[in-house]
């Protein structure tokens, strides 16, 4: 298994008395609720953390792309994926991942992976995504069309990877007379590709498919739902006629190590409330515009998906579900352990910081993960010797 350190960059100073005006933490939340004079200690901190999980030996450090919330600082991923090549020089710098149908240059994207790819020293994984419901309206573009620009921008950016320029592309979307990126990448054909989703049928087969073969990343989904998920990315691999290998699925969850398993409880209980119930909070109509999915997959979502989000979750609902994993490092590798064992996954996306959570609480459990956690999921460690 390989282990990488995800960070969302959350505005962890939010006000979350916002919800007795506001219902959403997304879009509409007005912008007064940043304080401008604390951003730059927000990044260092978080850049800060960023480069403690490659010293600490995490397989990969991954970012993501978020627009107008507090849930998540980094609307443009690339820029801290820059950052990190000089200051990284092991893990992979992974892209989790660039909201294709939002841009109106794919070639650009192309480009900016190329530059990255180079400046890490071959260290980057892509990621796409369609972007969740309320980045369109963010971004002003049509619903609608997601899956039809993200399918064209994928196909035009792979082509500019791997196709010798220039050549011409005119498609129904995107229309270029000269496509020819320099630089070209330094992982040949191509940086690999991850998919992290919330678990439509659509998305799982496409990444599944044997000219593709994309890691899928399931995200934030009760477990239950999460195996449901991979066991149907498995099947669609057998219907390829082909076995899908556990390095294609990747499981993103929260999570928190401290002493014991009553200290793990008391410390992530508010920051994990607090981040479910505030910083994911979000209206219906803002997480599913019309036309954003299938009408199977929507259903699919609002009763799976959705339902659950709209309750008001407790540490202890969340643990039930599967959704967070805290306690001893003991307890956590255990858990994580058998929890591979069933569900078959090659990759694990550590959320160890958690919204509100505070810089000495994410250091000292990102720590004790990395000495107490992660050598028994690489299998450098056995539990047998852990209890010698």
């Amino acid at each position: 298994m390989q282990v990488h350190f995800f960070h969302l960059m959350p505005y962890g100073l939010l006000d979350l008395d916002y919800a007795e005006k506001y219902n959403s933490a997304w879009v509409t939340l007005p912008n007064s609720y940043f304080d401008p004079s604390k951003g730059t200690d927000i990044y260092n901190r978080y850049i800060g953390e960023l480069e403690l999980a490659d010293k600490l030996g995490f397989d990969g450090i991954c970012v993501n792309e978020h627009h107008q919330t507090a849930y998540g600082l980094m609307p443009a991923p690339n820029l801290i994926a820059a950052a990190l090549t000089r200051t990284t020089s092991k893990a992979k710098i992974a892209i989790l991942g660039r909201a294709l149908p939002l841009v109106n240059n794919p070639v650009a994207i192309a480009e900016e992976f190329a530059m990255l790819d180079q400046m890490s020293g071959g260290r980057i994984i892509t990621g796409f995504v369609r972007g969740i419901g309320s980045e369109y309206f963010a971004a002003g573009v049509d619903p609608t069309l997601s899956h039809a620009r993200y399918y064209e921008a994928h196909d035009l950016i792979l082509q500019a990877w791997t196709k010798e320029g220039p050549f011409k592309y005119h498609g129904r979307h995107y229309n270029f007379d000269y496509v020819n990126i320099w630089p070209r990448c330094l992982q040949q054909p191509h940086p690999p590709v991850w998919v992290p989703s919330q678990g439509s049928r659509e998305t799982i087969e496409w990444c599944a498919a044997k000219e593709r073969k994309y890691t899928y990343l399931q995200t934030f989904s009760p477990i239950e739902l999460a195996q449901k998920n991979f066991d149907n990315y498995r099947a669609v691999a057998q219907q390829q006629g082909y076995q899908a290998d556990a390095s294609q699925l990747g499981w993103a969850i929260p999570m928190y190590v401290a002493e014991s398993d009553e200290v793990a409880r008391r410390e992530i209980q508010p920051h994990i409330e607090a981040f479910f119930n505030r910083f994911l909070r979000s209206t219906l109509e803002l997480r599913m515009p019309p036309g954003y999915s299938s009408v199977a997959s929507t259903k699919q979502l609002i009763e799976q998906k959705f339902a659950i989000r709209s309750q008001q979750l407790t540490v202890d609902k969340l643990e039930e579900m599967g959704m967070v994993i805290f306690g001893s490092a003991k307890t956590v590798r255990e858990k994580l352990l058998a929890r591979r064992e069933r569900m078959g996954f090659g990759h694990l996306i550590a959320m160890l910081q958690i919204g509100t959570q505070p810089a000495e609480q994410t250091e000292k459990s990102m720590r004790l993960f990395a000495c107490d956690v992660l050598p028994y999921l690489r299998g450098e460690k056995s539990i047998a010797q852990a209890a010698e």
